[in-house]
């Protein structure tokens, strides 16, 4: 075991090197549909004989029933707590399950990110270790056991957990600017002990029958392996899921946008108080969204050298950090502003964060400014696919967002060529300062 884990690390070092020369030329990536309706992406890449799997469902938790909030983490979470036995092979135990993965120096597991359901594959590509690896894979995915012991305990895990964070500023922060930000969006359901003592069994068990199906699935693949063995590997992994055709699934409400500006103070014992300020922005096919990125390196995304930190930090001396970024979506992900300060700066932090944002989106940037940030941006960009992993990022991206196979290839030309006209404008229609939620969390009733 010890052996396969250093070939491992010693593979992954070449690959890194072999990825980024290849981040500086075409990235060929290939796409096709199989007969069961799943759609595979591939990026070829033989100089070391390892590769990553991400497979993907529409069955986030943005699909979860409110009042089963964290449904589709739990689903997910508890693949790995024991497969059960079909046919002739037995079932495994959560240890078994671990010691069967270390066995072969592969990894393999998944989670909720709110939008999708994913999971990632890891493994050397030599036939006798991938060829395992695959069908251990798809035995997790396809026949999980769900034991009812180990979900209680899983269950009260997690509500331990949710309570230690609800002693923790940043926590309540968040989630009460996610309840304002997206009101009664999925994105905005709060996972809690109620909720999640609703989740039965028999719910995880439902879940899994209508949420992971091969023809709903997204298989993103990047490594040593040609077109014919990719699609195998593809067919291998899915290929104990349910078949058959996949009607349509339902439409999820759009997030609607806020009609006043709201404010919450939340008194709380801390050295520092948690500031959250922002709205609903944009989806990840919006037109804006290379202008939007661009103009938010300048705003608040570019670190120590975006405008909030020079006016809130440099200046004033109210933060140590302050920052402004967009999370698109499937739906509108939240823009926001953020930063910690004392609470008795609170206000003035507040004052000057909302100061510079409105500035910001009435008169844009200036020229220098958004020649700094393409320059950055451009500069940094092969830094975005330096290891196989950042890759695979990117190649299942495209795939969730329906985004052309030639997105990487032209980023940098996407990014250039927005100009200062572009970003006031593309701000000025997505952003309504006055009409903003802010969170204040800390300080004295």
């Amino acid at each position: 075991m010890k052996a396969k884990m250093i070939a491992i690390k010693n593979v992954a070092s070449v690959f890194c090197l072999g990825l980024a020369g290849l981040a500086q030329a075409a990235i060929p990536i290939q796409h096709w549909t199989q007969p069961s309706g799943a759609g595979v992406w591939l990026v070829e890449s033989p100089t070391v004989p390892m590769v990553d799997v991400r497979i993907e469902f529409d069955a986030g938790g943005r699909r979860d029933p409110a009042a089963q909030a964290g449904l589709a983490s739990a689903g997910a979470a508890m693949l790995a707590k024991g497969i059960r036995a079909v046919g002739n092979d037995p079932a495994l135990d959560e240890n078994a399950l671990g010691e069967a993965w270390a066995d072969l120096g592969a990894s393999f597991g998944g989670g909720d990110s709110g939008d999708q359901l994913s999971f990632s594959l890891r493994s050397l590509t030599y036939p006798d270790l991938l060829a395992r690896a695959a069908a251990l894979a798809a035995r997790q995915l396809g026949e999980p056991a769900y034991p009812a012991d180990v979900w209680t305990r899983e269950r009260e895990r997690r509500v331990a957990a949710l309570r230690e964070a609800n002693t923790r500023p940043a926590t309540v922060a968040a989630r009460t600017y996610k309840q304002a930000v997206y009101g009664s969006h999925p994105y905005g359901y709060d996972i809690d002990e109620q909720t999640l003592a609703r989740i039965a069994v028999a719910d995880l068990q439902a879940w899994h029958a209508r949420s992971l199906r091969a023809c709903r699935a997204r298989v993103s693949i990047v490594g040593a392996v040609t077109r014919a063995q990719a699609d195998a590997l593809a067919t291998q992994l899915l290929a104990r899921l349910p078949a058959g055709a996949c009607e349509a699934l339902p439409p999820v409400a759009e997030v609607q946008s806020l009609a006043a500006a709201a404010e919450q103070h939340i008194p709380f014992e801390s050295a520092q108080a948690h500031v959250l300020i922002g709205q609903p922005g944009i989806t990840r096919a919006d037109p804006d969204y290379f202008t939007l990125t661009v103009g938010n390196y300048i705003l608040g995304g570019g670190g120590f050298v975006s405008r909030l930190t020079e006016e809130v930090r440099e200046k004033r001396g109210l933060s140590y950090s302050v920052y402004s970024y967009f999370n698109p979506g499937l739906h509108a992900g939240a823009f926001t502003i953020g930063l910690q300060t004392r609470p008795d700066q609170a206000a003035q932090a507040v004052q000057v964060a909302r100061e510079v944002l409105r500035r910001f989106v009435a008169n844009g940037p200036t020229e220098a400014e958004l020649k700094a940030a393409k320059d950055n941006l451009i500069g940094g960009f092969a830094i975005r696919l330096d290891n196989n992993r950042k890759l695979l990022d990117n190649v299942a991206n495209i795939a969730a967002h329906g985004l052309p196979l030639n997105y990487l290839d032209t980023w940098t030309r996407q990014v250039d060529k927005v100009t200062v006209a572009d970003i006031k404008a593309a701000f000025a229609r997505t952003l309504q300062p006055e009409r903003m939620v802010t969170v204040v969390v800390g300080g004295r009733p």
